[in-house]
C-alpha cells in the first residue's frame, strides 16, 4: 500500500454465535483489516472473504450490509456518525433498506425518528431528543447510539472496531454487554481492538495482527 500496511498472511474465520478478538499494536494493520472486512477496500480477489461460503471480497459496504452485515468502524465522529447531521439522519445511514426509512426515493422523517428515538431508548443514550446533532453528544452517548444502530438491525455478522475507546466505564460495561447478548442471539462478532482487557472479557478466541520485522544489512 502507499500509505498504511500492506495486508499478508492474513487468515481466520468467525462462526455464528460466538466472539472473535483481534489484537495488536496500534499500526499494525488494523485500520486496513477493518476496510477490508467492511469493505471499504475491496480485494483484488473475490474469494479472499467468504459469506456462508460466498464470496464477497469485491463487494462494497452496501452490498455487504445487505447480505446481514453491520459495521462499526473506529472513528465514530466522521466516520461512524456525520457530526453535523441530527441523530434521526445518522439513523438512516446504514438502516434505510432494512427498516423501510427510504420509499420511492424518499426519507421517512416519521420513520427515521422513531427508529432513532428506540435507538437512544434502548441503549440508554442520553441525549435532548432525536433532532439533536450527532456532535452535541458526549463521545460515550454517540458510540452507544452507533452500537446500537447496528445492533438493532440483528446482523448476522457484526465488525467492530475498538468498541469502548475513549468511552467511560459505564458506557463501556454497557456496549460489552450488548456484543455479547448479540453474540448469544447467533451472530458472528469480530472485535479489533488494542485493549487486551476487553477482548479477554469479551472473545471466545483471540488471533494477533503483527508486522514482519525486515532484516536490513548495514
Amino acid at each position: 500500500a502507499q500509505f498504511g500496511v500492506d495486508l499478508a498472511d492474513v487468515a481466520f474465520e468467525v462462526r455464528a454465535g460466538e466472539v472473535l478478538g483481534i489484537a495488536g499494536v496500534a499500526g499494525n494493520g488494523q485500520a486496513e483489516l477493518t476496510a477490508a472486512l467492511i469493505g471499504e477496500r475491496p480485494s483484488a480477489d473475490n474469494a479472499a472473504i467468504l459469506f456462508n461460503q460466498k464470496p464477497i471480497g469485491q463487494l462494497g459496504p452496501a452490498a455487504r450490509r445487505a447480505l446481514g452485515m453491520a459495521f462499526v468502524p473506529e472513528n465514530r465522529l466522521g466516520h461512524g456518525a456525520v457530526p453535523d447531521m441530527t441523530l434521526w439522519e445518522n439513523a438512516v445511514l446504514s438502516s434505510g433498506k432494512n427498516q423501510d426509512v427510504v420509499q420511492g426515493g424518499f426519507i421517512q422523517r416519521a420513520t427515521a425518528a422513531a427508529i432513532a428515538d428506540g435507538i437512544a431508548s434502548a441503549f440508554s443514550v442520553k441525549t435532548p431528543g432525536v433532532q439533536a446533532m450527532a456532535r452535541s453528544l458526549s463521545g460515550g452517548n454517540l458510540q452507544k447510539f452507533i452500537m446500537g444502530r447496528e445492533i438493532m438491525q440483528e446482523p448476522s455478522v457484526l465488525i467492530v472496531a475498538q468498541p469502548t475507546w475513549g468511552v467511560d466505564a459505564g458506557a463501556a460495561a454497557f456496549i460489552h454487554e450488548r456484543l455479547l447478548r448479540l453474540a448469544e442471539k447467533g451472530a458472528a462478532v469480530v472485535v479489533i481492538s488494542q485493549d487486551l482487557d476487553e477482548l479477554f472479557t469479551l472473545s471466545d478466541r483471540i488471533a494477533v495482527l503483527k508486522t514482519k520485522l525486515l532484516a536490513v544489512d548495514t
